[in-house]
């Protein structure tokens, strides 16, 4: 690109974190160097000009709980892994304020004086005013996924686009780790994924996408740099639209 950046039309995003990318080389919890590695993407992001929001995903902390949650009813099992977003939004909220990117956390479910509740009013607010806003305790029911809240929240906002950070760098017709032969996508619709059934999100985030017109690109959260390069105008990973 010669130095420019293009206009990719990108102004506000809806990241997708999975709990899991906190981890690092650990088998549950947060990895410091991890978080500051998101950090650095995020920030990345906010110096473009862009406006941010954030739904992360709690499998690092449930990792640790499954085996008490396995014999509970769902509904208490899901409240846990709402619990365990909250500790990880206030932990990258907390890292990037520490690093001078304001950001703040935004809870589905009141938790007392840790987060503000969730309101789409103050999400805009905050996105208006340059703050990163991370979206805890998924949708703040039971029987939800974070997919589906990343979903639901990027359209209250009026995203431009959804990006997924995931563990490979794109959408394949199988698993590449475990079949060489594995197809990348370099863009797909919304209805072949919902007709091939691929491992995108769930199916109800998808549905959500495919319904309100919301482009869905799925990167490679490890590939550094990859989130800027998106918003350069880069093809990175793969773009699903209608």
């Amino acid at each position: 690109m010669s130095g420019s950046r293009a206009d990719t039309g990108i102004n506000r995003i809806l990241l997708k974190l999975s709990g899991e990318a906190l981890m690092g080389e650990q088998d549950f919890g947060i990895s410091h160097d991890m978080l500051e590695y998101v950090s650095d993407e995020i920030s990345t992001a906010v110096q473009r000009g862009k406006q941010v929001a954030i739904v992360v995903g709690g499998g690092n902390i449930f990792r640790g709980l499954s085996s008490a949650a396995g014999n509970m009813d769902r509904v208490p099992a899901d409240q846990m892994g709402m619990l365990a977003t909250v500790m990880n939004a206030i932990a990258i909220a907390e890292n990037l304020n520490r690093n001078d990117t304001p950001a703040t956390v935004l809870s589905a479910i009141p938790v007392g004086t840790f987060t503000e509740t969730f309101s789409r009013r103050l999400a805009l607010e905050y996105l208006q005013a340059g703050k990163v806003v991370v979206f805890a305790a998924g949708t703040g029911n039971p029987y939800f996924t974070t997919d589906t809240a990343a979903s639901l929240r990027a359209i209250e906002i009026s995203a431009d686009i959804l990006m997924k950070a995931t563990q490979v760098d794109g959408v394949y017709d199988a698993d590449p780790k475990t079949d060489p032969t594995a197809k990348k996508f370099e863009k797909l619709g919304f209805d072949e994924v919902l007709k091939r059934q691929l491992a995108v999100m769930d199916l109800t985030a998808i549905t959500l996408c495919f319904e309100n017109d919301l482009p869905l690109r799925v990167y490679e959260m490890r590939s550094k740099g990859a989130l800027g390069r998106i918003l350069d105008g880069h093809n990175e990973g793969t773009l699903v639209t209608n």
